[in-house]
């Protein structure tokens, strides 16, 4: 079992990252009244540019900046009204958060966008995606380490007793290793980035957060667990619901190595939702495929939505959150 996974205790029920609406206070209301043990630094994409996962990540770079440009997120040279609206709007989350967590002692996470992502999604002054350059990846990631560097300091100065998880959102991860991010015009992708790469730069960004734990999520099939858990990730997130029997073996190791999983059962659009025994009786069903104890499940295993919930109705996010809080509870109370 890793370090983090040793030294740190996650809870047994949280949010993936966004949520829908604007209002922050509100926003971190229902986070900390869904989840008391392991609330997390809410995303309020609705804002508008800025306040979306990669212009909140581009706001924490170091040294580099970008814009919006009607393609996208696109490098410049200096910070413009865009980067300050970032950054002024992810002070406003973290000062609604901590309006809701005073003496809170517990797991606290917060997410970021990874560097593979980021690089997919950013473009280079010639329009096409970072990606395309391998030394603009390298700088992309160091710029992104310190950025997270200076924001987890920030993080533990305003929540002192909290025991913070950073989350790194890694959606385009795949496309990269598998050569499928489309290039400016469309008509090719991108060359695939060699495995070896990849794990270097996210190991990179995973160290700046030292002896604290971080989770790596992922809301896309086929997720390389063996990789995230080689970066150094003590837990990977995941929508349950795309896995396959394919993915038994690196589950099955993740496990028995002291990953934690983050299985998002609950769907993150509005719909109906299922009684909560029923949200995670595929997660029962997995245990038991894998020969696995059902006396761990509790200790593997946060429940989850499948993905942000931005898209999702106030009042459905607030359903979503309740419903992961009970499904995570159904399954510590009845493993088997």
């Amino acid at each position: 079992m890793s370090d983090n996974t040793t030294q740190f205790s996650f809870g047994a029920a949280t949010g993936v990252g966004s949520m829908p609406g604007g209002d922050a206070r509100e926003a971190a209301r229902t986070v900390t009244g869904s989840f008391e043990d392991f609330p997390f630094l809410a995303e309020l994409p609705a804002r508008g540019p800025g306040a979306d996962m990669i212009g909140r990540t581009a706001g924490m770079l170091v040294e580099l900046y970008a814009r919006v440009e009607p393609s996208g997120w696109r490098l410049g040279d200096r910070p413009g009204r865009d980067t300050r609206r970032a950054r002024s709007w992810l002070g406003e989350d973290l000062d609604a958060l901590e309006e809701f967590t005073q003496g809170y002692e517990g797991p606290l996470k917060v997410q970021a966008v990874g560097p593979w992502t980021l690089a997919a999604a950013l473009e280079l002054r010639n329009g096409e995606a970072a990606l395309s350059d391998a030394g603009a990846c390298r700088d992309l990631a160091a710029s992104l380490a310190e950025g997270l560097r200076q924001h987890l300091a920030e993080v533990r100065r305003r929540f002192p007793g909290a025991q913070v998880v950073l989350q790194l959102d890694e959606p385009s991860l795949v496309a990269v290793l598998l050569g499928q991010v489309r290039s400016a015009s469309g008509y090719r992708t991108h060359r695939a980035v060699d495995r070896q790469i990849v794990e270097a730069a996210l190991r990179d960004v995973v160290g700046v957060h030292g002896d604290g734990p971080v989770v790596v999520h992922s809301c896309a099939p086929d997720v390389p667990f063996a990789l995230l858990r080689r970066a150094g990730a003590a837990a990977i997130s995941f929508d349950f619901s795309l896995l396959t029997e394919r993915d038994d073996d690196a589950i099955g190791e993740a496990v028995e190595g002291g990953t934690r999983l983050f299985a998002g059962v609950v769907p993150g659009t509005d719909g109906p939702l299922s009684d909560p025994a029923g949200s995670v009786m595929g997660v029962r069903t997995l245990w038991r495929r894998l020969g696995l104890s059902p006396g761990l499940l509790a200790e593997a295993v946060t429940v989850t939505p499948s993905c942000g919930l931005a898209g999702a109705s106030p009042e459905y996010a607030r359903q979503a959150l309740a419903h992961c809080a009970r499904a995570a509870r159904s399954l510590a109370d009845n493993p088997e």
